[in-house]
C-alpha cells in the first residue's frame, strides 16, 4: 500500500474519528487515503480553528484531537491553537505535509524547519523519515498525547515519502495505567492535614480529569475541608456543595483569596502553575504545601513543596482518604465546613445581586445569571479570552467537571468559536455556548461558516463594547486610570451572522437576554447573540475586591 494509507489506518487504529484542517499539495496523497477511510475529515476555514476545535475536543474527551495542514504558512498557522492545547494541557496531534525529502537542505519554496518550530510548543515533534516508521511514529504520538499530563505532538509526513509503497500494519494500542503514590508520601500528606489548624483544598485543572474530580469530593467531603478552583478546575467539587468555595485568581482581595491566605496548610490538587501563580496566594510563602498531582512539583520560591504526591489524582486521593480514617475512627470529619458557611453565602450574594439589573448596556453579572439559569449542568460553555473571561471565571459556577472551558494556560483570544465546534462534535446531545468578546469572536469568525456547513447548533455570545476590555482593565488599573487607544468598530453582528446563514440577534434590553439564549439554542444551525455589555463594572469590582491579580 501507499504510506499515506498505512498513515490512515494507523490513525483508525488509535481510534481516530475525527480530523479537522486544511490540506495542501503536500498532504494530497494523505487526503486521498483519507476518502477510503471511516474517519470525517472537516475543512475548516482557518488552521487555527483547526487546532483550537481538536484542543477542545481533546479536553473533553481524553482522546487526542487531530488536527491537519499543510507545509510553511499552513504549519505556522497552527501554531498558536497547538501551542494552547500544550499548555492548557489538552491531548492533541498535529499532522503536517512537508516538502519533497530531495529539496529540503536547501533554499526552496515554502520549506522550512516546521519541526524544529513546533518542538517549544508541544511534547514531542517528529517527521516521517523512512515510511517503514510510520506505525511507530504515529503510536508513539498519540501515547505521548494522551498520557499525563496531556499535551500536543506534531507528526509531519514529506510528500515523496506519502506515496511511497509500504508494507506494514499499525502496533496495538494498550491502556497505560499511571503509577500509584509512593506510600511514605501518602503517609507524610496525612501528617500534613492532620495537623493543620485552617486547611484549604486548591483544585486545578487536574483535578477535572477522568476519576480525579469524583475522589476529590469524596476526600472534601470525609474530610470537612473547603476547596477553592481555579479558572479551569471549575466543576471539579458541584457549585451546591457546601464544600465548594468557587474560583480563585481574579482580584487579590476578593472573599476566597481572603480565607486562602488565612490557610496554614493547602491542599494543591492538580495544580498548574501555569494558571494562576503562587506568589499571588502564598506571599511570604509561609504555608504548608501538599502537592497532589501526575507529576512533581514545579520550582518556584513561592511553593515550597512539603510533600509532593506524585502518581495518579484519583488514586493518591483515595489513598489518603484510607490513611486518614484508618487514623481517625470515629473523629470524621476533621473540619467543620460549616465554618465556611459565611464566606459562602457572601459568594452566593454576589451571583444573585444583579440578576434583576435592567440597566442597559447590561452588566456582567446579570448576563452571567441568565447564561447560567439557560445551561444545565451537563451543558458546555467555552470562554474565549478578554475582559469577560474574568467575569464568567468569578461568576460562572458549575455543578460537573468539564462543563466550562476557559484558555488560562496560554490565554489564547479566538478560542471559544472554534471550540465550540469541537465540544459539539464530542457532546452532541449538549447545549454548547462559546462566550467572546467582540475582538476574540472577529480572530476566527471565518470559522461560523464551518459551523453553518456542519449544521451544528453551538451559541455564540458576543459582549460587545468595541475595546480590548481586559488590556484597558489592567492598564487602568496599573497606571491610575489612564489608558492607551483600544477602541475599535465593530459589524453589525446580527447581519454578519445572516450573511453566513446563521440566525443571528442583538438584544435591545436586559430582559431579552433569556428569552434570545431560548429561541438561540432551538435553531437548527449555529446561532449568534450579541450583547452590548457594561464595562463600567470592571473598575468597581477592582475598587470593591482590591487589584486585579490575574495575568493578561
Amino acid at each position: 500500500m501507499k504510506a499515506s494509507d498505512l498513515f490512515v489506518r494507523c490513525l483508525e487504529a488509535e481510534g481516530v474519528t475525527h480530523i479537522f484542517g486544511l490540506p495542501g499539495e503536500e498532504n494530497a496523497d494523505l487526503m486521498i487515503s483519507l476518502l477510503d477511510s471511516k474517519i470525517k475529515f472537516i475543512l475548516c476555514r482557518h488552521e487555527q480553528a483547526a487546532a483550537f476545535i481538536a484542543d477542545a475536543y481533546g479536553r473533553l474527551t481524553g482522546r487526542a484531537g487531530v488536527c491537519l495542514a499543510t507545509l510553511g504558512p499552513g504549519a505556522t498557522n497552527l501554531i498558536t491553537g497547538v501551542a494552547d492545547a500544550n499548555m492548557d494541557r489538552a491531548p492533541l496531534v498535529c499532522i503536517t505535509g512537508q516538502a519533497d525529502t530531495r529539496r529540503m537542505h536547501k533554499e526552496s519554496h515554502q520549506a522550512m524547519d516546521v519541526v524544529g518550530m513546533f518542538r517549544p510548543v508541544t511534547k514531542w515533534a517528529q517527521s516521517v523519515f523512512h515510511p517503514e516508521n510510520i506505525p511507530e511514529i504515529v503510536r508513539k504520538a498519540f501515547k505521548l498525547a494522551e498520557a499525563e499530563k496531556p499535551g500536543a505532538v506534531l507528526i509531519e509526513l514529506p510528500e515523496d515519502l506519502a506515496e511511497e509503497q509500504v508494507t506494514g500494519k499499525p502496533l496495538p494500542t494498550a491502556r497505560t495505567r499511571r503509577p500509584a503514590a509512593d506510600h511514605k508520601a501518602v503517609s507524610d500528606a496525612a501528617d500534613a492535614i492532620l495537623s493543620a489548624k485552617n486547611p484549604m483544598i486548591i483544585a486545578g485543572n487536574g483535578a477535572v480529569r477522568k476519576r480525579a474530580a469524583k475522589q476529590l469530593r469524596r476526600f472534601a467531603r470525609k474530610s470537612g475541608i473547603g476547596v477553592a478552583n481555579t479558572f479551569m478546575g471549575k466543576g471539579a467539587v458541584p457549585m451546591s456543595d457546601w464544600h465548594c468555595l468557587f474560583t480563585i485568581g481574579l482580584q487579590a482581595r476578593d472573599y476566597v483569596n481572603l480565607a486562602l491566605d488565612e490557610c496554614d496548610v493547602v491542599i494543591a490538587v492538580g495544580y498548574d502553575l501555569v494558571e494562576y501563580s503562587p506568589r499571588l496566594w502564598n506571599r511570604g510563602a509561609g504555608k504548608t504545601i501538599v502537592h497532589i498531582d501526575f507529576t512533581p512539583a514545579e520550582v518556584d520560591e513561592h511553593y515550597p513543596v512539603a510533600v509532593d504526591v506524585v502518581g495518579d489524582i484519583a488514586d493518591a486521593l483515595w489513598q489518603i482518604n484510607e490513611t486518614i480514617n484508618q487514623r481517625c475512627v470515629g473523629r470524621m470529619p476533621l473540619f467543620d465546613i460549616a465554618k465556611r458557611t459565611k464566606l459562602r453565602q457572601a459568594m452566593l450574594d454576589e451571583f444573585a445581586a444583579e440578576k434583576d439589573d435592567k440597566s442597559f448596556p447590561v452588566k456582567p453579572q446579570r448576563i452571567l445569571w441568565d447564561v447560567r439559569k439557560a445551561l444545565g449542568p451537563s451543558d458546555i460553555l467555552l470562554s474565549d479570552v478578554g475582559a469577560h473571561k474574568m467575569w464568567v471565571s468569578r461568576y460562572y459556577q458549575c455543578e460537573e467537571p468539564n462543563t466550562c472551558l476557559i484558555s488560562n494556560g496560554f490565554c489564547s483570544m479566538g478560542f471559544a468559536l472554534p471550540g465550540a465546534i469541537g465540544a459539539k462534535i464530542a457532546y452532541p446531545d449538549r447545549k454548547v455556548l462559546a462566550v467572546c468578546g467582540d475582538a476574540g469572536f472577529l480572530m476566527n469568525v471565518q470559522d461560523l461558516e464551518t459551523a453553518v456547513r456542519l449544521k451544528t447548533n453551538i451559541v455564540v455570545m458576543i459582549w460587545d463594547d468595541g475595546e480590548y476590555g481586559l488590556i484597558k482593565w489592567k492598564q487602568q488599573n496599573t497606571f491610575n486610570g489612564r489608558h492607551s487607544e483600544l477602541a475599535f468598530n465593530n459589524p453589525d453582528f446580527e447581519l454578519l451572522a445572516k450573511s453566513f446563514g446563521a440566525w443571528g440577534r442583538r438584544v435591545k434590553s436586559a430582559g431579552e437576554i433569556a428569552p434570545a439564549l431560548e429561541e438561540a439554542f432551538r435553531q437548527s444551525g449555529p446561532a449568534l447573540l450579541a450583547v452590548p455589555v457594561d464595562y463600567g463594572e470592571n473598575l468597581k469590582l477592582t475598587t470593591r475586591l482590591g487589584n486585579l491579580a490575574v495575568p493578561i
